[in-house]
């Protein structure tokens, strides 16, 4: 990697318009996302402070992928039409492209001390882009060929830990947003 090229990098990342599915910020990652893009050696190229979805359940990626997406607390799903349908909990994600590998490993330190154990460096080609991910996840299929596999109880219950697993997450976000 050439370092004198990072500047640019950054100022040319920092100035695209969003292509997330969200269409903007995700807010309750914001504030950590702004303080690391007002490091030198740092820029945030994406980011995600975690969410609950239901999405038709089938490998590849498309439009309409998903039907609920909430990155806030759930308190119920509505019913679903589609077929086949999986539920899952993802938690906070975070890419951060680094000035150089020493500057990396710094970042790492932090985000592990702040409880952000499944993390490491992705890329070393033209940027050195460290990923963050938190460890809380839950996926299991929800519908198949129309029939709802789960009772109404189990659904209440996943609910209550992704909800739990979301808080988790931002807590991590907050904590980092500390120690940076």
């Amino acid at each position: 990697m050439r370092i004198d090229n990072f500047p640019q990098r950054k100022k040319d990342v920092l100035e695209k318009l969003d292509k997330s599915s969200v269409g903007g910020w995700d807010e309750k990652i914001k504030d950590l996302c702004d303080k690391i893009n007002s490091l030198e050696n740092y820029y945030t190229t994406s980011s995600c402070s975690g969410r609950i979805i239901v999405m038709v359940d089938q490998d590849k990626k498309g439009p309409g992928l998903f039907e609920f997406v909430s990155h806030d607390l759930v308190k119920e799903l509505k019913k679903f039409k589609w077929k086949n349908l999986k539920f899952k909990s993802e938690p906070p994600i975070l890419h951060v492209a680094c000035k150089t590998l020493e500057d990396a490993e710094t970042f790492l330190i932090k985000a592990q001390n702040a409880g952000w154990k499944r993390s490491g460096i992705i890329s070393l080609r033209r940027n050195i882009v460290v990923e963050i991910i938190s460890t809380d996840k839950l996926e299991f299929p929800l519908v198949k060929n129309g029939k709802l596999l789960v009772d109404e109880e189990f659904l209440k219950i996943v609910l209550e830990k992704a909800n739990e697993n979301l808080k988790k997450g931002w807590r991590k976000i907050e904590k980092l947003k500390k120690i940076i």
